[in-house]
């Protein structure tokens, strides 16, 4: 099964556009930690069987919650992968922000060879426009160099760069074969030195970004972030952007004041020229939530074992989910101590020829050692099963 996790910090459409969206795509059950709580989101989560949430409140961060939100995604990211190791079901997870939508091919995911530890989603951004008509459904792909060489000569970026063309990260997102020895970040998957796993991308394998699909969405979004934390990280074009954002936020001006300064800088730094865009075959157009595939469902006692197991971690320091926390090698024992269980195996379920070869070596074993029913072997729980 395929699933996603994500720290939520939204209102309720964007919501429901994340889930119905992501399960739409090609995911099957998904993992939200809400950054704070929301009756009106919680009340519609607790109707969705495909969801399981935590309220990351003050008793989860046991009184040390990390300022920086990228900080608190890692966190709770990571959490969800290591829960998630202890669980035969969940083959991939992609870790995702509250505005994405995973568009995945399904057979393409399959056929990634087992030995793939991490595979990269590449981005598609929608377009942005002051006041959109519906659901948006237009998005930005990335462009080759001819192509951003064409709109740098129309004037339309200042720099031919897609770094320029998209308003938000171009590098993608990352899914892992849930495992205690990857650690995820935010555009990365690495090990605990922070080696950087290398990633397979496909074109059948991308995400949908609604980064700032209209100038409400940008001013709610962005002064949201530019209050978040002592610190900002965003990339340099976005970093000015955001210092003139927060100045505008801290000074003491009449409402109206702010809000048309609020609407200059969107129609100056956001907002997408469509038209152009559109004529030059540009774009493309995305409805988020027509299916591609149908989710499996996750069984009761499955569903309920996995939010068991996320309430058990509430009592555990949540710094160590990251790998540079002193006590990052203790996750892996102290969850199983605390599941009574082992992890599933790095790589899940063997390949049937693995598990064949691995029975004939078995047979010989027993033939050499004088076993009397060397079948017996074959009864023994495959790798990852194992019961303590």
């Amino acid at each position: 099964m395929i699933v996603t996790v994500s720290t939520v910090k939204d209102n309720l459409h964007n919501v429901q556009r994340y889930v119905e969206g992501n399960l739409a795509g090609g995911a099957d059950h998904l993992i939200l930690f809400l950054d704070q709580g929301a009756a009106e989101v919680e009340a519609y989560l607790d109707t969705r069987p495909e969801v399981t949430y935590v309220v990351t409140n003050t008793p989860w961060w046991r009184g040390d919650r990390p300022h920086l939100l990228n900080k608190r995604q890692r966190v709770n990211a990571n959490i969800a992968k290591a829960v998630l190791a202890f669980s035969p079901w969940a083959t991939w997870l992609f870790h995702i922000d509250a505005d994405e939508v995973v568009r995945l091919d399904r057979q393409v995911l399959d056929e990634i060879p087992r030995h793939v530890k991490a595979v990269g989603i590449r981005p598609l951004e929608v377009v942005s426009t002051r006041h959109p008509e519906g659901e948006p459904h237009l998005f930005k792909r990335l462009l080759d160099d001819d192509e951003l060489d064409l709109l740098h000569q129309l004037r339309v970026l200042d720099e031919p760069s897609n770094s320029f063309y998209y308003r938000s990260h171009i590098a993608g997102k990352v899914g892992v074969r849930p495992r205690l020895d990857i650690w995820l970040g935010i555009h990365k998957a690495a090990d605990r030195d922070d080696n950087r796993w290398p990633l397979v991308f496909r074109d059948e394998l991308r995400m949908l970004h609604f980064e700032s699909y209209s100038g409400d969405d940008f001013v709610r979004k962005w002064t949201s972030m530019v209050r978040s934390g002592p610190k900002m990280h965003f990339g340099t074009q976005r970093l000015s952007i955001a210092y003139g954002l927060r100045a505008l936020v801290e000074m003491d001006l009449p409402r109206d004041v702010k809000a048309r300064y609020f609407e200059k800088i969107y129609q100056r730094h956001m907002e997408d020229p469509v038209d152009q865009l559109a004529a030059l075959d540009l774009l493309v157009d995305v409805d988020v939530r027509r299916p591609t595939h149908r989710p499996t469902p996750l069984p009761d006692d499955e569903r309920r074992l996995l939010a068991e197991r996320l309430e058990m971690v509430r009592e555990l320091d949540k710094w160590s989910f990251i790998p540079d926390s002193d006590d990052a090698a203790e996750v892996g024992p102290r969850l199983r101590k605390l599941f009574r269980t082992r992890p599933v195996g790095p790589l899940g379920p063997p390949h049937p020829l693995v598990r064949a070869g691995r029975a004939r070596v078995r047979t010989t074993l027993n033939r050499v050692q004088g076993k009397t029913d060397p079948a017996a072997d074959d009864q023994a729980p495959a790798d990852g099963d194992t019961p303590e």
